[in-house]
């Protein structure tokens, strides 16, 4: 039963039954794919989808559905320092939506494309028992710019583009019915039903030559570092926990385990970023011009293992985050 192999395992199998294209610049596996359109330049393409089942909770509109359909597809580009260009949509509609629902939905995918410069160059509707937005995403860049999720190296700096956890309690607000200061609860929730992608930084950041290896961390933290070991044969210490102070509050208010929230969660769309230790000044000097902020949290290491570093210990990092036909569903909206 496919719940009980998961998505990874579900691509695993998938994958096996494959022939791999000759020469290909990008593995299988890493955030998106690559073509190579000469003159030094790939075409970086994207596909990924949306169900409303599994990924809009309540609270989340038609319009902000449908954004975050596309944003989905442009962090991953974002993560290999790609420059968004257009954007297909492939969409399923449920009978009975009305005439204003649709245009909500046209409305949220131009917004995803044009906030980072892309366009909505066509697609396709169909009838589904569920609302199903599938977007694929093509973007340019250069080839000795193509950020992989190979590349790190031991002693190379381990480090995000933003901090941890928001969404995590977002969602404990929407599905689980957790309570929240209006305050804290506005900025929770909505990193949730509007999430951002790190295109700026990941554009600025590929131009350093500073990043070693890079990933989209929509699954969680833990599990993007899990990647990123995997892909780079190499370990990881972590030795601060880039956890949001919104998050911190709401964990302290309801007893919950901060280092949860901000590893586990998913639905994030930072970068995670290896970085070549002699230049780290010049990458995070990059990043403050344009008031982005650049957080070390740890470090590489020869030793395959993922470990935190606590105040008096060291606790392992778990390989685990979101992943489809494992995790609770979300809604049916």
């Amino acid at each position: 039963m496919a719940e009980e192999l998961g998505e990874r395992e579900i691509i695993e199998i998938i994958f096996k039954c494959l022939e791999s294209m000759p020469n290909a610049p990008v593995p299988f596996g890493d955030d998106a794919s690559a073509i190579d359109v000469g003159g030094g330049r790939l075409a970086v393409v994207k596909t990924d989808m949306l169900v409303g089942k599994t990924d809009v909770p309540p609270g989340m509109s038609l319009w902000q559905a449908a954004r975050k359909a596309v944003v989905m597809n442009i962090s991953d580009l974002a993560a290999k320092g790609a420059k968004p260009i257009g954007v297909l949509a492939s969409i399923g509609l449920p009978p009975g939506l009305a005439k204003g629902e649709i245009e909500e939905i046209g409305r949220g995918l131009n917004e995803g494309a044009r906030e980072y410069g892309a366009y909505i160059l066509g697609g396709d509707t169909n009838e589904a028992s569920d609302l199903v937005i599938s977007c694929s995403a093509f973007g340019i860049c250069e080839k000795q710019r193509f950020m992989k999720r190979s590349g790190a190296e031991p002693c190379d700096l381990v480090a995000v583009t933003g901090f941890f956890g928001k969404t995590a309690a977002g969602l404990k607000i929407l599905l689980e019915g957790f309570s929240a200061p209006p305050k804290i609860k506005n900025v929770l929730v909505g990193s949730v039903l509007m999430p951002h992608a790190r295109l700026k930084e990941s554009l600025i950041l590929a131009q350093t030559w500073a990043v070693t290896s890079s990933i989209d961390s929509s699954d969680g933290l833990a599990w993007s570092l899990h990647e990123l070991s995997r892909a780079s044969h190499v370990g990881f210490t972590i030795d601060f926990l880039p956890i949001a102070q919104e998050a911190k509050e709401f964990a302290e208010a309801h007893n919950l385990d901060l280092a949860e929230l901000a590893l586990y969660g998913g639905e994030e769309y930072e970068l995670v970023v290896t970085v070549k230790p002699k230049l780290w000044k010049k990458a995070e000097e990059a990043l403050r011009k344009v008031g982005a902020p650049l957080i070390k949290i740890g470090f590489a290491m020869e030793e395959p293992s993922l470990s935190l570093k606590t105040k008096d210990k060291m606790v392992s990092i778990e390989a685990r985050g979101w992943e489809h036909f494992k995790m609770p569903r979300a809604s049916k909206h």
